[in-house]
């Protein structure tokens, strides 16, 4: 694939596939994943996963067929085995009871969240009312709720800002789902402010870098785009954003896929530029495997259009590090 600045200018009857990078995984994602088979390496199966470790099917059904278990409640976990928080991260409450039930925990939580969770803490120290921007029922905003439920407040939409019941106007911050889409999350934010003038930002931003860096990617290969594909998972909510940035930047249609097999030959009718992208849980070769379809159907290989450059690792969790000095140690 060769690199480019911007997409050129067609003649009426030729075709391209343009990709954007970044794309798929982010370094909380890379390292959630490692951790499950790091540690089905390490104690073997099963390991049980609270949750989905990510927001991706075929992620979570190649670990299961690993051997790692997924359940809703720690409750299905046997008690003394190893259970892995997803990258999502959980409560306190969560922590606690499995400690009741004597389990061993390895927590996958994206630092990134756990940076929200901090904040959420500290603010509620300082007995501030948090409002979190967020959808309801995600697995990563009933975390941070949990951290301070007496003081946080969950909004999804502008329209919810004039349902807030705040004490004091003066002592009022926002805080946001790491995984939101940048504009609609700052237009809750002007509604917020509009209401409450002195509002309070997050001391950084709430939206990982990896979210705003796919989003700016797609805004470029989507104008003017006749289709966009983006490849994830349904409940995935970065990856839905990304549809709905696309059709906002101008893509006359957007749909997401979790793998070509979901493609739909009647979508290709009268395209010429085809965009494509990937959410920040998704293995490349699903990417690979949408480009190898739109080659069967006539498009040329995909030209990468780069907005952003990423090199961030995150280091595995630290009680796993430990048991994998532990094993090496043993086995020297």
């Amino acid at each position: 694939m060769v690199d480019l600045a911007a997409p050129r200018v067609l003649t009426d009857t030729e075709k391209q596939v343009l990709l954007a990078s970044p794309r798929g995984y982010c370094a909380g994602v890379d390292r959630a994943v490692i951790t499950v088979e790091k540690a089905l390496d390490l104690y073997g199966a099963p390991v049980y996963v609270r949750k989905e470790i990510v927001h991706n099917k075929h992620v979570v059904d190649d670990l299961r067929s690993r051997g790692a278990i997924f359940v809703d409640e720690l409750d299905q976990v046997p008690a003394g085995e190893t259970v892995v928080f997803s990258a999502h991260g959980v409560s306190p409450a969560v922590h606690a009871d499995a400690a009741t039930r004597g389990l061993k925990t390895i927590d996958a939580t994206c630092p990134l969240v756990t940076k929200v969770h901090h904040e959420a803490v500290r603010f509620a120290k300082e007995d501030y009312d948090i409002v979190l921007i967020g959808h309801a029922g995600h697995e990563e905003v009933e975390g941070t709720m949990g951290e301070a439920p007496g003081h946080i407040q969950l909004v999804e939409h502008p329209a919810d800002v004039d349902n807030l019941v705040i004490r004091d106007p003066a002592r009022v911050v926002w805080l946001s789902q790491t995984t939101l889409s940048v504009d609609e999350t700052m237009t809750t934010v002007a509604a917020l402010k509009a209401r409450f003038p002195e509002l309070i930002d997050p001391p950084s931003d709430d939206i990982c870098y990896a979210t705003q860096n796919r989003q700016v990617a797609i805004k470029e290969i989507a104008t003017g785009a006749d289709l966009v594909i983006v490849v994830g998972s349904r409940n995935s909510s970065n990856t839905m954003r990304l549809v709905d940035v696309a059709l906002e930047a101008g893509a006359r249609a957007a749909h997401r896929v979790d793998d070509a097999t979901e493609i739909e030959e009647a979508w290709l009718d009268g395209v010429e530029t085809v965009s494509v992208t990937s959410g920040a849980s998704v293995p490349e070769s699903l990417v690979e495997g949408v480009l190898a379809w739109l080659a069967e159907c006539g498009y040329p290989d995909a030209r990468a259009v780069t907005s952003a450059e990423e090199s961030l690792v995150f280091a595995l969790p630290p009680e796993l590090r430990r048991d994998i000095k532990k094993a090496s140690v043993r086995s020297n």
